[in-house]
Formats: structure tokens, C-alpha cells, sequence
């Protein structure tokens, strides 16, 4: 006390506090905001204000967020000082901590100091020596303290060194990290850097997977976009901070999004100059994308550019033999809309080949239509060609074949009354059953009676089969003004009363 003398330390309760044996070892510690003692006798017991915790402890240190104890078991364990004393004692009593807070020591280690808001731990081995380590318990709660400080670089330089997996930065709190990405980038300093944390980006929160209880702030789950969200920000914020400096990073950032962006990384490539400021070279972040992306794959995405200076600069990178590919470019060399089909179907883009082939006149719509057919492109044929009549009835009825084809006979006869094609738009009506159109249509036919007559027929067959009745007795008495097969159809689909009538 204030005057010098000693008195009894008490807890919230007002009563005293006295450990059950003596301690030569005491210490104090905040669990949940309030100071308690702790002591370790001679006998390993460790207690907690006047609780026994454990009987097997060697050692202790108190760390700014852990109690650490070495025990007789040769581990060091990492009690959470923000755990309540019952929640500590339920944890060593149950050995309920996990696999991240216990890690095995050396036989006979004893602690010796702990940096209080740092990593480091010394333990003194039987031999008497000193050794010096960073738990990852220790680590992660320095790494979250610079991340809540904002002090991405110092984190990340930790991480880096203790192998921490580079998500944390991320997940520890992805709504401040959103809101300090051009911080993060000033501080990281080197594109190395930023590259080495793009490249470890991953659709996954690490502090409910690798680190559990690695963060205590509450948040949403991660969203399946994480990785795309993460480099949209990174090449905003990498542009703006130096877009020469960061050239290689901009291309790590489109290259790792979920979809890859192969097309933008090379148009950004390919705006390099030759390094004649000091900065990247196309030739240096060519072969930079070469080891990030199959050399194959960005051939095919070069040449869906239709920029052959582009597709040279990529091939030449790859182990192609020039005879492979440079006879195929130097007939591409004038680039017109058939050189652009040949690349778009080379590629399988066959919707491409289509706008590009469409724009290639009459004399290959016959080719066109082959496409057409092949990959069953009819919605798509038949916006390329609006407004060009011949050619869009020719797509148009075999647009209407192929929908009959496949049994979809209502489809079909509104295609091919659409575009004027009635004859076959009635029989696919016919097909659906369909009788009003059918009706519709034989009147702008100017069918003859006989026809029609047949029509009827056939149709009322049709619905009879699919037990609506009334429909074809309406049509023998409408249409084929067969009144007693009409009474016939109305009586056995048990409509008496339409019968009477």
C-alpha cells in the first residue's frame, strides 16, 4: 500500500486471495480486463488466484494475450488470457486446447523470458544453453496487432518469414483492407512483394481454416469473389501508385482472378515499350507471363486478339517450331473478317466465327450456314443476318426443321410463321396440336374446303389421343361440320351435357 505495509490481495468478491501452498514463483496476469495473481510452487503446482490449474508445470511467462506453461509432458502450452479462469482451468483440466496453442519443447526446457507483445520466447535447455523461438501462437498475435495498426509492412515481413500463409492480411479484417489497399501497396514497397501476396490468394477465410481463432473481429463470410475483389483493388491501387514500377504485379493481379485475364495481361505487355526509361521490357514480362500461364494457352488467347505482332511475341517464347505456326499466321497476314473466322473457329469460338463470317457476303453463306447447323447457332445466325431477307428465311426454316427435330413443334411454327414460312409452320402446328394456329394459318393459305376438312381431322384425332375432348368435338362441328362424330367425341369424354346441346 501507500503507507509501506503489506496487506491481503483480494479479488472482485472482497476475499482475500492466498495460494494453497507456497509460491517462490508469482506473477500477475488480466484475464477478461481484471488483474489477478498467479503462482507456480515448488512442487509444479500452478495455481490461479487460490485455484489449483495444473500439477505438472515446470515454468511460466505472461505474454500481453497468453499465460504460456512448460509441463512435465514436454510441451508448452498457450492459455488465452481473454478466457475466463473457469474456461483456463476447463482447458488444461480437459486438455481441450488446440493442436495451434500446444507445441512440444525439449525435455527439461524452462522458460526463461517472453517479448511481452512480441514472438519471441526463450526457453534454458538441460544443457544450460539458450535458446531463442517464435511459436505460432506468439506470431499471429504480433502479425494481428500490426494488421489492426495498419502496419501492412511490418506484418508482412513477418509473415514472410515465419511462413505465415499471406490470406490473413486479408481475411483478418477484409473491410478495413479494402478501405487501405493503396497502403498496403506503399508500404509493401516492392513488386516482389506484391506479387508473392497476390500469387498466395486463395477463395478461402484462413482464420476459420489454417488459423482459427487467429481473429476476433466479427465478419460475413468470405464471398466466392474474395480472389477477383482482391486483384480488381490491387490493379486499381498498383496504376495509381506507378504503373511502370508495378507492371509485373498488374499482370500477376489479372493472371490470378478466377477467370484469368490472359487478354488484358497481354495488351498490358504489349504496351511496353523497350525499356529504354528503366522500366520492364515487354521481352522481360513475356517471359514473366510464360511461367505463370501455360505458353499454349496464351498462344490461342494471342491469337484471339487478331494481333499477329502479338501472336509472334508469344510463340516465339514457346517451344514451337516456327514451321508450326508461321505458315497458319502468314495467310492471316491482311486480317480480314474470313481471317478472323478461320482464328475464332481454330479457337472453337464459334459465336465469333459467326459475326465474323456473317460480314463476309453471300457468296459464303453457305459456309456460314454449315457453321450454322453444326453447332446449332440459329438465335444467334438470326441476329447477325437481321434485315437481310433472303438470308434469314433460309436460317429460319432450318432454324424451324431443327426445332421439329427435336420435338418442340409449338417453337417451330412460331419460327417459321415468323418468317413467313406457312406451309411447314401449319404441319408443326399440327404436330402441337395447336388448332387455333392451324385455323389462323389455312386461312391466310386460302385452303380449300377439302383441306380443310382434313385438317380438322387430323387434329381432332390428335386431341381425342390427348383427351381433350371438347376441343375436338368443337373443331368436327366448326371445321368439319361432322356433327355425329362431334356427339360421339363429347359423349365418350363424358361431357353430357355439351352432347345435348
Amino acid at each position: 500500500s501507500e503507507e509501506g505495509d503489506f496487506r491481503p490481495w483480494k479479488n472482485s468478491s472482497g476475499n482475500s486471495i492466498v495460494f494453497p501452498r507456497p509460491c517462490p514463483q508469482i506473477a500477475t496476469a488480466i484475464f477478461k480486463n481484471e488483474e489477478v495473481p498467479v503462482g507456480l510452487s515448488d512442487w509444479h503446482r500452478f495455481y490461479i488466484e487460490s485455484k489449483e490449474i495444473a500439477r505438472d508445470v515446470t515454468s511460466f511467462a505472461i505474454h500481453s494475450e497468453f499465460l504460456l506453461l512448460t509441463t512435465h509432458r514436454h510441451t508448452c502450452a498457450f492459455l488465452p488470457l481473454r478466457c475466463s479462469i473457469d474456461d483456463i482451468e476447463s482447458m488444461v483440466a480437459n486438455e481441450k486446447l488446440s493442436v495451434e496453442n500446444v507445441r512440444r519443447v525439449e525435455r527439461g526446457s524452462c522458460i526463461v523470458a517472453v517479448e511481452p507483445c512480441g514472438s519471441r520466447l526463450v526457453f534454458q535447455m538441460p544443457r544450460g544453453n539458450l535458446e531463442t523461438i517464435h511459436p505460432r501462437p506468439l506470431v499471429l498475435s504480433a502479425v494481428r496487432k500490426y494488421l489492426d495498426g495498419l502496419d501492412f509492412g511490418k506484418a508482412f515481413e513477418m509473415m514472410k518469414k515465419h511462413r505465415i500463409n499471406m490470406n490473413l492480411i486479408y481475411d483478418h479484417n477484409p473491410k478495413s483492407f479494402s478501405q487501405n489497399v493503396d497502403v498496403f501497396i506503399n508500404q509493401l514497397g516492392s513488386p516482389t512483394n506484391v506479387n508473392l501476396f497476390l500469387s498466395d490468394l486463395k477463395n478461402e477465410d484462413v482464420t476459420l481454416t489454417m488459423y482459427p481463432g487467429a481473429c476476433s473481429i466479427d465478419k460475413r463470410t468470405i464471398k466466392a469473389s474474395k480472389v477477383n475483389d482482391i486483384c480488381s483493388l490491387a490493379i486499381e491501387a498498383l496504376e495509381s501508385a506507378d504503373s511502370k514500377k508495378y507492371v509485373l504485379s498488374v499482370v500477376t493481379a489479372h493472371v490470378k482472378k478466377t477467370e484469368p485475364e490472359l487478354e488484358e495481361a497481354l495488351l498490358k505487355i504489349k504496351s511496353l515499350g523497350d525499356g529504354a526509361d528503366g522500366g520492364v521490357t515487354a521481352d522481360e514480362a513475356m517471359k514473366y507471363l510464360v511461367v505463370l500461364v501455360d505458353v499454349n494457352q496464351l498462344y490461342d488467347v494471342a491469337l484471339g486478339t487478331y494481333d499477329l505482332n502479338l501472336v509472334l511475341m508469344v510463340a516465339e517464347k514457346s517451344q514451337k517450331d516456327p514451321k508450326e505456326y508461321l505458315p497458319f499466321l502468314n495467310d492471316l497476314r491482311k486480317m480480314t473478317d474470313y481471317d478472323k473466322y478461320r482464328i475464332d473457329k481454330h479457337l472453337k469460338r464459334y459465336e465469333k466465327a459467326l459475326e465474323h463470317i456473317s460480314n463476309c457476303g453471300s457468296e459464303l453463306f453457305s459456309e456460314c450456314l454449315n457453321l450454322i447447323e453444326q453447332w446449332k447457332l440459329y438465335p444467334q445466325a438470326l441476329s447477325c443476318f437481321r434485315g437481310r431477307a433472303e438470308e434469314e428465311r433460309t436460317i429460319a426454316l432450318e432454324y424451324g426443321n431443327y426445332l421439329a427435330s427435336q420435338q418442340k413443334y409449338e417453337e417451330a411454327g412460331l419460327v417459321l410463321t415468323r418468317y413467313d414460312h406457312l406451309r411447314e409452320a401449319l404441319a408443326a402446328f399440327q404436330k402441337a396440336g395447336e388448332w387455333r394456329h392451324c385455323f389462323c394459318l389455312s386461312a391466310r393459305l386460302q385452303c380449300s374446303k377439302v383441306e380443310i376438312i382434313e385438317i380438322a381431322r387430323n387434329l381432332s384425332s390428335y386431341l381425342r389421343n390427348h383427351r381433350r375432348h371438347a376441343e375436338a368435338a368443337h373443331i368436327l362441328e366448326e371445321y368439319a361440320e361432322d356433327y355425329e362424330e362431334a356427339v360421339a367425341l363429347l359423349i365418350e369424354g363424358t361431357l353430357w351435357d355439351e352432347a345435348l346441346r
